[in-house]
Formats: C-alpha cells, sequence, structure tokens
C-alpha cells in the first residue's frame, strides 16, 4: 500500500523532472532560431555578394566564395545542431521514461513493506503465523509425498509376494 504523501512526493518529483525538459526544450529552440537568424543574415550576404559579382568584380570574387562556404558550414552546422537537440531531446525522454518506470517498480517492491509497517502487533503476528504455516504446509506436504512414494514401493512389493504365494501355492497342488 502506497499513501497518497508518497504518490503526491513522487508525481511531484517526476513534474518537476518534465518541467526542466521543457525549460532545456525551449532553450533548445531558442537557439535554434538564433542559428536560423544567422543563418538568413548569411544568406542576405550571400545574395548581396552575388549581386556584386555579376557586375564584374573579380577582387570582391574570392569574399563571395568564402561567404559561400560559410553559408554552407552555418548550414551545415544548423543541421548538425538540429540532429543533435533532436537526439538529446529522444535520449532525455527515454530517461524520463526509463527512471519513472524504475521509480514505479521500486514503490511496488516496498509497497508491501510500508503495508506491513502501519498494521498492529496482532495483524503482524497473524502475517507471521501465517509465513510459518505455510512453511509446515510445505513440509507436511514433502512428508505425505514421501509416504506416498514408501506406500506405493511397499503394495508393489506385497504384490510381487503374493504372487510368488499363489504361484508356489498352484505349483503344490499340482505335485
Amino acid at each position: 500500500v502506497v499513501t497518497r504523501d508518497d504518490v503526491e512526493e513522487s508525481l511531484k518529483g517526476v513534474w518537476q523532472y518534465v518541467k526542466d525538459e521543457e525549460q532545456l526544450l525551449k532553450d533548445l529552440h531558442s537557439q535554434i532560431e538564433e542559428t536560423e537568424q544567422r543563418f538568413s543574415v548569411k544568406q542576405a550576404e550571400r545574395d548581396y555578394w552575388l549581386e556584386y559579382k555579376n557586375v564584374g568584380s573579380k577582387i570582391q570574387a574570392n569574399k563571395i566564395m568564402n561567404l559561400e562556404k560559410d553559408i554552407k558550414q552555418v548550414k551545415d552546422d544548423h543541421h548538425r545542431a538540429t540532429e543533435y537537440y533532436r537526439n538529446a531531446l529522444k535520449a532525455t525522454k527515454e530517461e524520463n521514461d526509463r527512471l519513472v518506470e524504475m521509480h514505479t517498480k521500486l514503490c511496488k517492491e516496498q509497497a508491501p513493506e510500508n503495508a506491513i509497517r502501519y498494521l498492529d502487533k496482532n495483524s503482524r503476528r497473524e502475517i507471521k503465523e501465517n509465513e510459518w504455516l505455510k512453511e509446515e504446509v510445505k513440509v507436511y506436504q514433502k512428508e505425505v509425498s514421501d509416504l506416498k512414494a514408501s506406500i506405493q514401493l511397499l503394495e508393489e512389493e506385497n504384490i510381487s509376494l503374493v504372487a510368488k504365494l499363489i504361484d508356489s501355492r498352484l505349483q503344490n497342488l499340482r505335485v
């Protein structure tokens, strides 16, 4: 038996953990937005320099190529960050589920012990006596099965002796 306080305390812990995870998710979303804004700025720069390149400036062509590389790198970084955060979120959810399951299992295991603690002395004594009686029943059942096996052997032996006796009487009658 789990008390209401135990359940509320467990739920508060889980709720706090979920709240922390939601805050982490919000932080991750803000970082993604920041990266997307940087991407937009780099994209605007790229467009500007492409227009300038088309006018014919060979000096600035290298800058344009570098900016294109930067844009590609930002895109790759954005993609990697998105994948990383997605995997981190998945791992966090799995860890959260595992912790909740482990906590639930622990509560289930401790429930009988907690229930026994709240019982009065007579009930505890009855439980101990019940456990003792179960052990005694097992011992008696083993003895009964042993006795049945020995009875079976004795009956078989008696049957064989009676069969021998009948055979010897038949032989005596023939004689």
